[in-house]
């Protein structure tokens, strides 16, 4: 069960590593954008559609990523005082309750959406440059699809934390700044 779980999570870290050179991508848009915009006195009709694409693509293909190193914003106030066990059992409950109702409605209806626009090759007609977005329509069903491998995997969490009493350790991609700060500063404390 531990390797399907981290397998699973490998996945979602993969897939949000590569979503996020949109990052860079939108970065550079944006900049050349405010360049020949200001600078040049010539805009660009496709720069601000292909920055609403990169930045919907980084948004709907970071929530795996974000699920799988527990990042989603939680209110956790009272949660956190909970025992191990009784937090797993909450998060299982929600997760069949809420969770996955909702991305599967994403993923069949997402996937109506794209097939939609995959058959009429449709364009935005909010954009002078006619840019085609049966493309990124089709990262609608995925991302759903995604989550909910990703909810799978953080179901069986739960189950080993119902089990077991404590949490499995997640694989480790990012640490914010201030535990990376937090940890230095205890380290040259003990010394």
């Amino acid at each position: 069960m531990k390797s399907l779980i981290y397998s699973i999570e490998s996945l979602s870290i993969w897939v949000g590593r590569a979503f996020g050179w949109c990052i860079l991508i939108l970065t550079f848009s944006v900049s050349y954008e405010v360049f020949v915009r200001y600078v040049l006195n010539s805009p660009t009709v496709w720069a601000f559609d292909m920055m609403v694409q990169m930045y919907g693509a980084l948004f709907l293909m970071a929530g795996p990523y974000a699920l799988a190193q527990d990042s989603h914003v939680r209110g956790d106030v009272i949660y956190r005082l909970f025992p191990v066990k009784v937090q797993a059992s909450i998060d299982f409950f929600l997760y069949l309750i809420f969770f996955f109702p909702g991305m599967f409605a994403l993923a069949w209806f997402g996937a109506e959406i794209a097939s939609d626009s995959w058959r009429y090759k449709e364009v935005s007609w909010n954009s002078p440059a006619r840019i085609q977005i049966y493309f990124f329509k089709t990262l609608i069903p995925l991302a759903g699809g995604l989550l909910i491998i990703q909810g799978f995997s953080e179901c069986l969490r739960c189950w080993r934390a119902i089990r077991d009493g404590h949490w499995m350790e997640r694989l480790s991609d990012i640490r914010e700044t201030e535990q990376t700060l937090t940890a230095e500063n205890t380290d040259s404390a003990a010394k």
